[in-house]
């Protein structure tokens, strides 16, 4: 009787542990994984997002978010994000946020790279992305 209860919950255990990464893990496409290897040798510890039908690996930096590179599925290249701190941002960002989002604070910032190498900058403010260009003129919510 006890072998028969330890092994239905050995059972029930392992299927819910299934379950859980099954439901909580991502697949990643072989082409997403092979251009970020060719891109980026040196990227370790990677962790996967899926964002707007794409995917974006996070690594680097003390919350595993210091660089950001987001690829179609098909494994081209859109986007690189690298964090910087929000004080590194043009003062216009600043200026742009304290008209528009009245006592917002800016949480996290960062220095885009588009597929064309057009640079710019973002600024994550009540969970959207706002988007500037170099000298910290708007574009866009991202």
């Amino acid at each position: 009787m006890k072998k028969t209860f330890l092994l239905t919950i050995t059972t029930a255990l392992l299927g819910s542990g299934a379950m859980v990464n099954a439901v909580g893990s991502l697949e990643v496409p072989a082409a997403v994984k092979q251009s970020l290897a060719k891109k980026y040798p040196n990227a370790t510890k990677v962790t996967w997002e899926k964002e707007k039908g794409n995917f974006e690996a996070n690594w680097g930096g003390k919350s595993g978010e210091g660089t950001s590179v987001t690829f179609t599925p098909k494994g081209e290249f859109v986007e690189e994000v690298d964090a910087i701190p929000v004080n590194q941002l043009p003062s216009a960002v600043f200026e742009y946020v304290k008209t528009n989002y009245k006592g917002a604070k800016i949480k996290e910032a960062g220095r885009v790279t588009d597929a064309t190498g057009k640079k710019m900058f973002e600024a994550e403010i009540k969970g959207k992305d706002l988007l500037f260009d170099e000298k910290g003129k708007f574009l866009k919510v991202d």
